[in-house]
């Protein structure tokens, strides 16, 4: 009787190695953090638990008034703090000169109350102001925060024909500052977005003076 025909082993065919993705598995880049401007670095440095310091070149006279705006401020007594900005920036300004860094500083923070204030017009030239100062001065980081400011100031404006006078003189400026290097590059969608609302004021303007018309 024949023997059964003996079918070979084959031997089981390894399993295949992925290949990994190097596109999914590559480590994504730390997101760059965005650093707090404009109003939004005022806010952070009026409402913090940080003391209240100057340069401490002959300043400290202003430690004293500044933590008394500051106070306010936290308090809600809004008023009360734009009255003693106002007289602190006359002071300081007399002592130490207009474009002092410590006047600057105390500019952007009376900006910063007059916008809380509801006075969005007198916020948005204190912050252009401080805006030219610091572009002048080719300081590009604070003139962006100035500008910021002034944004944030002329969105709070609702007359179209008078956003219009303030959202020109802002374009330019932050024009100028895209012209160089520094955050404006970085962050032109910003700017892409008023120069939008500046084409939805021209629309709204358009439509109150054929109202005015009828």
């Amino acid at each position: 009787m024949d023997a059964p025909p003996v079918t070979p082993e084959v031997a089981p065919r390894p399993a295949a190695i992925p290949i990994p993705d190097l596109a999914l598995t590559a480590p994504e880049p730390d997101p760059k953090p965005t650093p707090a401007r404009g109003f939004d670095a005022v806010a952070e440095a009026v409402l913090g638990d940080e003391p209240v310091t100057t340069d401490g070149a002959g300043t400290a006279f202003l430690i004293e008034p500044m933590v008394r705006i500051n106070d306010a401020v936290k308090a809600g007594r809004i008023d009360e703090a734009a009255g003693l900005a106002e007289r602190t920036v006359a002071d300081a300004a007399g002592a130490l000169g207009p474009e002092h860094p410590e006047v600057l500083r105390l500019r952007e923070l009376a900006a910063y109350i007059a916008y809380l204030a509801g006075d969005p017009l007198r916020a948005f030239h204190l912050s252009l102001d401080l805006a030219r100062i610091r572009h002048g001065a080719h300081d590009a980081e604070a003139a962006y925060g100035n500008v910021q400011s002034a944004a944030t100031a002329w969105r709070a404006v609702r007359d179209p024909e008078q956003g219009l006078a303030l959202g020109r003189d802002l374009i330019d400026l932050w024009t100028e500052l895209t012209a160089e290097d520094g955050p404006a590059v970085e962050d032109i969608e910003e700017l892409e977005s008023a120069r939008a609302r500046m084409g939805r004021l021209t629309e709204r303007a358009r439509r109150a003076a054929g109202r005015a018309a009828e």
